[in-house]
């Protein structure tokens, strides 16, 4: 039993085991996803109107059966209300938008929002259908060795799980290319300068490195302070986050990816 003030993934926890078992996994399909894109950690009593609004639209825009979706979460929604954990009928709020067109070229993408933690979890869950799709090709060959197509049901049920998987790859990379890393707009702005520590990964080595740039004199490799005159320190004078630098050393090109600059 969760405390009165949940997060979104502790209120899942209780809301999911108490659904009929039949139709138990779309729903936690797309009550996981409402719970990913806002944050798992995030409390439900903060959830606002205008947020699961917009969730509706992004949803609507990217998803031809939506509105079947949109039901799933609205049980989630008022399973909420009569708990207490939000004084808002949220539900209410999730309305399919109709008469959306299609940009030139395909459909129209609306910006939506994403933690970090939502975007990557997004990211991984394309990647594991990716595997799962070559699995299931190779379990399509198996069943087509068998030329008796009549009541070829291994083939058929293959054949079906590859459309299901192929389309929920598409509506998440969709979904990726609309979404705004939230929190991070602000640091877009933060430039290297002296005094600033800074975490780089290794494009070539995938290691990561932190270093603080410093004045010729407080130079200490030791404790990861490197000059600003050095190549590096160079390199890295007035970048952002998420910026590439390269540098040439004896051995070639070396390139690093900021990934994160602290004051």
């Amino acid at each position: 039993m969760v405390d009165s003030n949940p997060t979104l993934a502790e209120a899942a926890a209780e809301f999911l085991p108490g659904l009929a078992a039949s139709g138990r996994g779309e729903s936690q399909q797309e009550v996981n996803r409402f719970v990913r894109w806002f944050g798992r950690d995030r409390l439900f009593s903060s959830m606002t109107a205008p947020e699961v609004a917009k969730y509706a639209e992004q949803l609507s825009s990217s998803d031809t059966d939506y509105a079947r979706k949109l039901e799933f979460l609205r049980a989630f929604l008022v399973f909420a209300k009569k708990k207490g954990w939000t004084g808002t009928g949220l539900s209410g709020h999730l309305k399919a938008k109709k008469g959306k067109t299609a940009a030139a070229g395909g459909r129209q993408l609306q910006q939506v929002d994403l933690t970090r933690q939502g975007y990557e979890e997004l990211r991984a869950e394309i990647d594991g259908l990716k595997e799962k799709r070559l699995e299931v090709i190779e379990e399509i060959r198996s069943a087509a060795a068998d030329k008796d197509f009549r009541e070829n049901a291994p083939l058929d049920a293959a054949r079906e799980q590859k459309g299901h998987i192929e389309g929920r790859i598409m509506e998440l990379e969709e979904m990726l290319k609309a979404a705004t890393v939230i929190g991070e707009e602000v640091r877009s702005n933060v430039r290297i300068a002296i005094g600033a520590q800074v975490l780089l990964h290794d494009l070539a080595s995938g290691d990561e490195y932190s270093y603080r740039i410093v004045h010729p004199r407080e130079v200490d490799p030791l404790q990861g302070k490197i000059s600003l005159a050095s190549p590096l320190g160079k390199a890295l004078m007035g970048k952002g986050e998420g910026e590439e630098v390269e540098m040439t050393v004896p051995a070639g090109k070396m390139r690093y990816k900021i990934q994160r600059i602290e004051g």
